[in-house]
């Protein structure tokens, strides 16, 4: 019976590799509210991109084909959530449509290179073998005008025709934008011939009511929590955070118990840290770097000296 079940997670596993080996991944990065979904279009038909992952949408022919939006979050921590795929069941259902729709281009959009790769990861796919920033295809005047708008008015893009849009989440629904952009080579932006395609303008609930931020103190006492539930062994001695428009980089300062599984456990240590406070408070995790201060030496241990 053992031997069945293995066997069939061995095939299951082989046959996923046999799908996706097809799948040609793209990741577009950029900061939030730099216009990434507004260009979008403009990267699919430069790259003949069938599908795209979009705040936690599949989109494909401009319609919306499994996933739900995390503009309709009514927080900003379950906006990202959402845009991680954080839940298990969300993330299962995108995966279950990936692996039947046959997609051979799909492109991630993301705020950094860790977040699209983690969501590739998340929904079973390869990871992006080409990586475009938003900087590479708009100009620094684009992605200001882009800003201010996210900033003032709270608009967000969601890549598709408002019909969608207006069948899926009439709530957020705010308004439609055509944009003609070159068929030809859209980082020249020659526009003497091209295609028109819609997008949808939304306002999410979360960004009528403002952003939510945690504070360095809170999310301090959360490391410090995970580091004791992960091994109450090891003693914080000092939590440094930094913060970008990618996320959050973490520095913590321990001292540890002596041992031969030192290595491992420091690393278990990290992806603790980085899985429990993304999955709870939605925030992102750019990088967790731990310091050894001290490395304890336990009674037994001394008298072995």
């Amino acid at each position: 019976m053992y031997y069945n079940k293995i066997v069939k997670n061995i095939n299951f596993i082989q046959k996923l590799e046999q799908i996706f080996s097809k799948i040609t991944v793209f990741a577009f990065v950029g900061e939030s509210g730099t216009g990434k979904s507004f260009h979008s279009k403009q990267l699919c038909e430069e790259y003949k991109i069938e599908s795209i992952i979009d705040d936690g949408l599949l989109i494909q022919d401009e319609k919306i084909i499994a996933g739900r939006s995390a503009k309709k979050e009514k927080t900003y921590m379950g906006a990202v959530r959402v845009a991680l795929f954080d839940d298990k069941e969300h993330r299962d259902s995108v995966a279950k449509v990936l692996r039947k729709s046959h997609i051979k281009r799909i492109m991630i959009i993301g705020t950094s290179e860790k977040m699209v790769m983690k969501i590739a990861t998340r929904l079973q796919i390869p990871q992006p073998s080409k990586i475009i920033h938003i900087e590479d295809i708009a100009s620094p005047e684009e992605i200001e005008k882009a800003k201010k708008s996210r900033q003032i008015e709270g608009k967000h893009v969601i890549p598709v025709p408002s019909i969608e849009v207006k069948r899926n989440y009439p709530q957020i629904f705010s308004d439609s934008i055509r944009d003609f952009f070159s068929k030809k080579n859209i980082f020249r932006r020659n526009n003497s011939s091209g295609k028109l395609v819609e997008k949808s303008i939304v306002q999410p609930e979360f960004s009528k009511k403002g952003r939510l931020e945690i504070s360095e103190a809170a999310l301090i006492q959360m490391v410090m929590n995970c580091v004791q539930e992960c091994d109450p062994e090891i003693t914080v001695k000092k939590v440094s955070i930094k913060k970008d428009s990618r996320g959050y980089k973490l520095i913590v300062t321990i001292d540890a118990p002596f041992g031969t599984q030192l290595t491992g456990k420091v690393h278990k240590l990290q992806q603790y840290i980085i899985d429990k406070i993304e999955s709870f408070i939605g925030i992102l995790i750019e990088d967790v770097s731990i310091i050894i201060d001290k490395i304890i030496m336990k009674d037994k241990d001394k008298d072995k000296e």
